[in-house]
């Protein structure tokens, strides 16, 4: 049920202010007030819906990471989401969206039962698709993702899964795997908190939302390693990714890789290579992985991986043309295909502009709730063809 709409006051916003603290979108019948809760501690963004149709306040779910508390502004980019600019912070950092209405929330919206909204982060420049890489166990792909993150720590970023096993010695929380109760992590695949889950060697394993947010809010690419059940999941999702499989050059070499683990019994040696052989044949199944990667001689593997991923000319691991430098830039109005944001300080990031034309059309794509690519470019001034801020 909601509330009486006199028990939440807002204040009249003028966009691009400095000391913006609420913005009142109408989207519809609906007007979604934004704004922050400050305490001594800490600041974080407060979401209220009013429905017009009948004067009552929802506070809705609230999904997602949220953008870092500074001043912002705002505006409607669609009927699916509104674009968010913080204040305070690096370029990078600034561009983020509430989703009102993506596929993604309504979704959520079914599962929850009640009005749901979800953040996510923007990225300057086109965002490249998440990876996916799968492989029997004992195959090398967690050595082949540990030595891409090495080279470039700032480019990729592990997808932890959940599971329910055991921690293995030397494995930690949070690390390797966030280790989750039985029950637990079934509840929260129940209610849609999981991209993919899979029944393997009688454990549960999954790929939870947040877990990919957690690398996608950090600006970087993605990477999921997860068996096959779990790719065919992701194939199946609205998840845009490339698909890898890694393969043993023989089975043969694959159970001698297993056994000089020595961190399983014979029992489980022998289901973990049942297992394996039955994803060797799924990962011929049409249309499900894009690349096959044969591990025979570990550098050689990695070169190629590095080649599928359009990283073997490239040994530049930096924060990409806009840095950490930060820069104060507000919304300054908007057409049908781009928002204009304007430097309110005059200071400006290393190679940008006072003013920065947003590419909304390259908001195509993309999963839900995901961290979206957006184009943008310097811009001297504006012509007579844009429209005013609602």
């Amino acid at each position: 049920m909601g509330e009486e709409a006199p028990e939440f006051r807002v204040d009249t916003i003028t966009f691009g202010s400095k000391d913006c603290q609420q913005n009142a979108i109408d989207v519809g019948d609906k007007t979604y007030v934004i704004g922050r809760t400050d305490d001594d501690a800490k600041s974080s963004f407060g979401i209220k819906i009013l429905d017009k149709l009948t004067q009552t306040w929802i506070v809705p779910t609230v999904l997602g990471a949220q953008p870092p508390s500074k001043s912002h502004s705002a505006i409607l980019v669609n009927d699916e989401k509104i674009l968010i600019v913080e204040k305070g912070v690096s370029l990078n950092d600034s561009i983020w969206f509430l989703e009102i209405d993506t596929p993604f929330v309504k979704q959520q919206r079914k599962i929850k039962g009640s009005e749901v909204v979800s953040w996510s982060k923007g990225v300057l420049g086109v965002a490249q698709k998440p990876v996916v890489i799968s492989g029997p166990s004992g195959v090398g792909k967690g050595t082949l993702i540990a030595k891409l993150m090495k080279e470039y720590p700032s480019k990729f970023g592990f997808s932890v899964s959940h599971t329910t096993r055991s921690p293995r010695v030397k494995e930690i929380d949070g690390v390797h795997y966030h280790f989750a109760g039985r029950s637990k992590m079934e509840q929260d695949i129940s209610e849609g908190e999981f991209l993919e889950f899979a029944h393997v060697h009688g454990n549960l394993y999954g790929t939870s939302i947040e877990a990919v947010e957690s690398v996608t809010d950090e600006g970087k690419r993605c990477i999921l390693d997860i068996d096959v059940q779990g790719a065919r999941s992701v194939r199946a999702s609205s998840l845009e990714a490339v698909f890898i499989f890694v393969c043993p050059p023989s089975f043969e070499e694959l159970e001698q890789r297993l056994r000089a683990r020595g961190t399983e019994t014979e029992e489980q040696i022998q289901k973990r290579l049942r297992n394996a052989r039955a994803e060797l044949d799924q990962s011929n199944s049409p249309g499900l992985f894009d690349h096959l990667l044969v591990n025979d001689d570990l550098e050689a593997c990695y070169e190629n991986l590095k080649k599928l991923l359009s990283l073997d000319d490239d040994h530049k691991d930096s924060d990409g043309c806009y840095g950490k430098a930060t820069a104060c830039y507000s919304i300054l109005s908007k057409t049908e295909s781009k928002v204009f944001l304007q430097s309110e300080t005059g200071e400006v990031v290393k190679g940008g502009a006072s003013m920065l034309a947003v590419d909304l059309s390259s908001l195509t794509g993309g999963a839900p709730g995901r961290t979206r690519g957006l184009k943008t470019h310097s811009v001297n001034s504006i012509d007579n063809g844009l429209k005013g801020i609602r």
